[in-house]
């Protein structure tokens, strides 16, 4: 291959980076504006400033779209989950803030909600994309002897489909937002806390996440 060649492909790769970025973005800003249901890809190509049929050459549809979106607003809600907990002094309150304040966006955020009905794709982003703040917590509490679990990858990998399906029960209504603090204890007993320090850590009362 000559140098040319290469020079070439690497500015098509780098142009088709750009452009994915580009409508990532502009997804972002309209389904956060708009909702999913509302928003269309015309507009988002407009403001991503591609042609419209530009888009369906990196997203099949605005549902797969919308799940890349989704990777953004689940990466962003970690770093937010951090400002807050990077203050708490008890290693073992971390992963528990982390995992209550992910479930509320299950059901309080129109963005998380649109795709319930799709909670192994959402799973599955959220693992990889939350992961690596989740697991370094479990494993830090159990570095200070709160915790006791062998594989902190497993747990996060059962507990984000727990907690998408948290988020259809309460969709559905078949259970309450009451039934919050119960689950959050529950998903605690899966990194070996007891039912009475679950109950302890749950009734506490947390600080506001800062604002997207």
């Amino acid at each position: 291959m000559s140098a040319d060649t290469t020079l070439k492909i690497s500015r098509m790769e780098r142009r088709r980076v750009r452009n994915r970025e580009a409508m990532i973005t502009a997804g972002y800003q309209v389904m956060s504006e708009k909702g999913i249901d509302a928003a269309t890809m015309s507009e988002i190509a407009e403001i991503a400033d591609v042609g419209s049929g530009t888009v369906y050459n990196y997203f099949s549809s605005k549902d797969e779209l919308a799940v890349a979106v989704m990777e953004r607003v689940m990466h962003r809600l970690a770093e937010r989950i951090e400002a807050v907990t990077d203050t708490f002094d008890d290693p073992g309150l971390i992963y528990a803030y982390g995992i209550r304040n992910v479930m509320l966006a299950t059901v309080e955020d129109t963005r998380w909600r649109k795709l319930l009905n799709r909670s192994e794709v959402m799973a599955d982003a959220m693992f990889r994309v939350m992961g690596p703040y989740a697991i370094r917590d479990i494993e830090a509490a159990r570095a200070a002897g709160r915790y006791a679990v062998s594989n902190a990858e497993l747990v996060w990998r059962m507990t984000t489909h727990a907690i998408m399906g948290f988020g259809l029960e309460v969709s559905h209504g078949a259970l309450g937002l009451a039934a919050l603090d119960d689950s959050v204890a529950a998903l605690l007993g899966m990194v070996g806390v007891s039912p009475e320090a679950a109950r302890e850590i749950v009734q506490r009362d947390w600080p506001r996440l800062p604002p997207e």
